[in-house]
């Protein structure tokens, strides 16, 4: 599976030449440790990869033992793992490292050594079990690894043609003509499988959605028993956020009421699963913002959120597989867009996981003002301008799954706060149009704004 994260690791190779490790971190399955190793066998004469979820305990031992003995602590990797490693020219990867905290201790004094070259893999990172009584070392990057984009499931699709294409009309604000009805159909596909790379091979190899889904429903078996081993005492909350997000993803407005939860519920009580849940990656989360203008952060409610599954093709798993199994026909519904349900919920979750590929972090505006009409609008998305000027930063993005609708709150939006916004979008499943102000895009542009 070709990934982009990879001409990152490229790019911290060359430039960083072993003055800071890489932690890669990620959801459970989005394929960190299959591109940690593949750069290792594609870019360094050598390699050893320490697996923490397998390692015995001897090896763990060690970074305990000889934090201050460089020397003996890499003598003894190699004969362990019977492997001769070559000054600047061989790698580390220590996989799973959130299970040695140790051993992420330990890359300051080896990234000094400059010896050798170190990637980690971890996810989970930061909670409170797998950091305590360590000291994170300043001498590690840090860079995020999702499932895969609609780009790179084009490049699985074996189509390197159809995105240059796209990218090109949107950069022209074009209409892509003759090749939109193609690429919806491609965009259809990679909603319904999802980016987890086993379920995209599973795709690639066979065609059959049913099989898919059988690998996805591992997945979420896998995420369910995260959740009970990993996150302590609040694990009855984080299980009963998680299970109630497609729920919630149903209603109109999409935002987490914790009353769903149980009767007079708070998010003090709350805040905690919400960390563990955005933390392990296995959700992406959205918060209101008070203010549409420079500065999304310093204007966030933090009380007022959204909550999307980090993959739609799970999320699909989960909202129509009540017994056990999404059947081919559900799927081939799907496909065709002959579900009678609204799409909705899929197609805003589908949107939070391409910006947040993108690297966007997730904001929406939302204002309910009881007294005047014209201040009571909700807008998706808000994405903000990679240069930041001293005007017109914001963009205010709607996301439409049908074909009949209205544009009411953006519309308010622009009028209201006209002087902050940039570029206003419209994310639909018809072509690119420009008309009124508004900006139409169809659904597969969305990573590129």
């Amino acid at each position: 599976m070709r990934r982009k994260i990879y001409d990152r690791l490229l790019q911290w190779k060359r430039e960083k030449d072993g003055t800071t490790a890489l932690m890669i971190e990620g959801a459970r399955r989005v394929g960190k440790s299959y591109i940690a190793e593949e750069f290792a066998r594609n870019e360094y004469d050598s390699y050893i990869l320490i697996d923490f979820s397998k390692a015995p305990k001897r090896v763990k031992d060690w970074f305990d033992e000889y934090l201050e003995d460089v020397d003996t602590l890499l003598q003894n990797i190699q004969l362990h793992y019977k492997r001769q490693l070559t000054p600047r020219r061989s790698l580390i990867i220590f996989d799973e490292v959130q299970k040695c905290p140790r051993a992420r201790e330990a890359i300051k004094a080896l990234v000094a050594d400059h010896r050798f070259d170190y990637l980690e893999t971890g996810s989970l990172i930061s909670i409170k079990k797998n950091v305590e009584g360590i000291l994170i070392p300043s001498e590690e990057d840090g860079i995020d690894m999702y499932p895969m984009d609609f780009e790179e499931f084009l490049w699985a699709m074996d189509n390197e043609v159809m995105m240059p294409h796209i990218r090109e009309r949107f950069g022209k604000r074009q209409p892509m003509g003759d090749f939109h009805r193609e690429a919806l159909h491609y965009f259809r596909q990679y909603l319904i499988v999802g980016g987890m790379p086993q379920a995209v091979a599973e795709y690639v190899e066979s065609r059959d959605f049913t099989k898919v889904d059988a690998v996805k429903r591992q997945i979420l078996r896998l995420y369910k028993n995260d959740i009970k081993k990993y996150a302590g005492g609040a694990t009855a909350r984080v299980s009963a956020i998680y299970d109630a997000i497609p729920g919630q993803l149903q209603k109109r407005e999409k935002k987490f009421m914790l009353s769903a939860l149980k009767d007079e519920a708070r998010m003090r009580e709350y805040d905690s699963a919400f960390f563990w849940l955005e933390d392990s990656k296995m959700v992406n989360i959205s918060y209101n913002t008070t203010a549409p203008n420079i500065g999304l952060q310093l204007n966030e409610d933090r009380t007022v959120l959204k909550c999307y599954y980090c993959d739609t093709g799970l999320l699909i798993s989960l909202a129509f597989g009540a017994r056990g199994i999404v059947t081919n026909e559900i799927y081939q519904k799907l496909m065709f867009d002959k579900l009678e349900i609204d799409e909705g919920m899929l197609v805003e979750n589908i949107v939070a996981q391409m910006l947040k590929a993108a690297g966007h972090e997730l904001f929406f505006y939302s204002n309910y003002d009881k007294e005047e009409a014209e201040n009571r609008m909700q807008v998706d998305f808000l994405v903000q301008k990679e240069v930041v000027t001293s005007r017109h930063n914001i963009s205010p993005i709607e996301v439409k799954s049908g074909t009949g609708y209205t544009l009411t709150s953006i519309q308010k939006c622009i009028k209201k706060f006209g002087q902050y916004l940039s570029t206003p979008y419209v994310l639909h499943t018809k072509d690119v149009e420009q008309k009124e102000g508004l900006v139409y895009l169809p659904l597969y542009m969305t990573g590129l704004l």
